[in-house]
């Protein structure tokens, strides 16, 4: 087994809980820089737009960190993306809804509802993708 396999099967012995607090946060901090960059140039009265750049372009990214990096599955490829884009849909809603009832009724400042928001969002999005989009089947001994 060359050295890359060895590191790989260690990672993948990591609880998947540990796995997905610093995976899930690289794939966090990456959707909110470009959530950042959107706002930037957009203009931050167009937050929810930017919301949806963000879940758009961090999807694809995010599939593959969630599918080799956390839960270390193999094949089911397409299934697998599906699953994870109702995962999305969900963790999108949820966001869309945080995020605007932080910035009418809170915290009234987009950069740090945001974040809250991903955050809070990223524990749902956990569930769903443990016991739903990359759940696997156990095998009886």
């Amino acid at each position: 087994m060359d050295m890359l396999a060895l590191m790989y099967n260690k990672w993948c012995k990591i609880p998947d809980k540990i796995r997905f607090l610093f995976i899930g946060g690289v794939n966090a901090a990456i959707s909110y820089i470009i959530f950042a960059i959107a706002l930037f140039l957009i203009g931050d009265k167009h937050y929810q737009v930017c919301v949806i750049l963000q879940w758009t372009l961090s999807s694809v990214f995010s599939y593959f960190n969630q599918k080799f990096f956390v839960f270390c599955t193999k094949g089911n490829y397409l299934k697998e993306y599906l699953k994870c884009c109702s995962t999305w849909a969900v963790s999108y809603f949820l966001n869309v809804i945080i995020l605007e009832l932080l910035v009418r009724f809170a915290i009234k400042n987009v950069y740090i509802s945001q974040f809250i928001s991903i955050f809070l969002v990223s524990v749902v999005t956990y569930v769903l993708f443990k016991y739903f989009a990359f759940k696997t089947k156990k095998s009886s001994n």
